[in-house]
């Protein structure tokens, strides 16, 4: 079998979505399957386009065996919804050149399209199952416009929102199926199209038998967040909310997005028992949280059909979790013993949280380092769950 997956996002880029698509190439090379790559010219999230692929409007590249089809974008980080809009479009028209590997794209038996951004997932359906007629596996992480709605950037009553939600409908109705990042996601698409195909594919992450083993805690504790500092999370208000040097804590912080200039201001001046130690790779963070005890997850709005990635990337290192928030996410960390949950905004009770694993016994720690170790290897196993959804590949 040969696939092709499409997605805004790839490595080397940072983050989730392209931690996540790269998981799932990886795992289909490594099952026996022709796997090539159909995205942008990397620059995310950084807004602008990584040093050695400026200056080109498509390149080709091999990363760990897998053949990478580069187009051009408009690469851009910023707030205005217009210049967030105009990125999307402008790599939804680019990927058109792509069509003319006319003998490439019918050796494909399946195209897997990552959703969102909705325009490039529009765009690419319209390509490889209108123009040649491919069965496409929808890949949803996120549900939009509801999403959209849910943070604030589109109101319900607007003509962007109508647009959006008939290119909603136009992507489930034309996927042969659809793979969901969430329970939520699936039950949304089922509800919407009674009978269409689909499968439950969470963001986790593989795990070698060396990986993780059960933790014992820092005499102080050390927190960590890895990962966005943009809306959805709320990091920068979440950060002048928790007196962590009264909690005798230390806090730090990996990764990018737009709140992490004012975030690096806030943090200079007085000290915070906070530390922004900015970028590093996938390779390296795996290394740098054996440094830590905790890692917050905020959500600043209850999205639904939002499951935070962090939530899996944390399991195999065994490092328990201090959920903000609600939905999905929060319930999983909850009810899979993962760690201690509060609803984003109450900052006391995540104040309160903090105080009982600084105060836990250690074997009460270690019990839910071992959950989370536990859960990577079997309920939240990558290598079963991508086991399964081959065979969903092969029906």
């Amino acid at each position: 079998m040969k696939v092709l997956i499409v997605s805004f996002y790839y490595e080397p880029e940072l983050g989730a979505a392209p931690s996540r698509i790269a998981n799932l190439a990886k795992g289909l090379k490594a099952s026996g399957i022709d796997v090539d790559v159909l995205t942008c010219l990397p620059n995310y999230p950084k807004g602008r386009i990584f040093d050695g692929y400026r200056g080109h409007f498509s390149m080709k590249e091999q990363i760990d065996g897998i053949d990478v089809y580069r187009f051009w974008t408009y690469a851009t980080v910023s707030k205005n919804p217009i210049k967030r809009v105009l990125a999307m479009t402008a790599y939804a028209v680019s990927m058109w050149a792509f069509s003319f590997k006319r003998k490439l794209i019918k050796s494909y038996d399946r195209v897997i399209v990552q959703s969102p951004p909705i325009l490039v997932s529009v765009s690419a359906i319209t390509l490889f199952k209108k123009l040649f007629g491919k069965k496409v596996i929808l890949n949803v992480s996120d549900l939009w416009p509801g999403s959209a709605v849910e943070l604030g950037f589109v109101r319900k009553d607007s003509l962007s929102f109508k647009a959006l939600s008939r290119f909603e409908r136009y992507i489930y109705k034309n996927a042969y199926s659809v793979m969901g990042q969430s329970q939520e996601i699936v039950e949304h698409v089922e509800a919407m199209f009674p009978g269409k195909k689909t499968f439950l594919y969470r963001n986790l992450q593989p795990v070698s038998p060396a990986t993780g083993t059960v933790k014992q805690k820092n005499e102080r504790l050390k927190l960590v967040y890895a990962g966005l500092f943009g809306v959805a999370q709320g990091m920068l208000q979440l950060l002048k909310s928790i007196d962590f040097i009264a909690l005798g804590v230390e806090m730090h912080l990996y990764g990018g997005g737009n709140q992490v200039e004012e975030i690096q201001e806030y943090i200079k001046n007085g000290d915070k028992n906070i530390w922004y130690h900015g970028y590093v790779s996938k390779q390296q963070m795996n290394e740098e949280l054996k440094k830590y005890d905790l890692s917050i997850i905020p959500l600043a709005a209850a999205i639904h059909g939002a499951v935070p990635s962090k939530i899996f990337d944390l399991l195999p290192a065994g490092i328990p979790i201090l959920f903000s928030g609600n939905g999905e996410g929060a319930r999983i960390v909850e009810d899979c013993h993962f760690g201690l949950v509060s609803e984003y905004g109450d900052y006391k009770a995540l104040e309160q949280n903090i105080r009982l694993f600084v105060e836990m016994s250690p074997e009460e720690y270690s019990a839910y380092s071992a959950n989370c170790l536990n859960a990577s290897c079997d309920a939240f196993s990558f290598s079963k769950q991508l086991g399964r959804f081959v065979s969903f590949l092969e029906e």
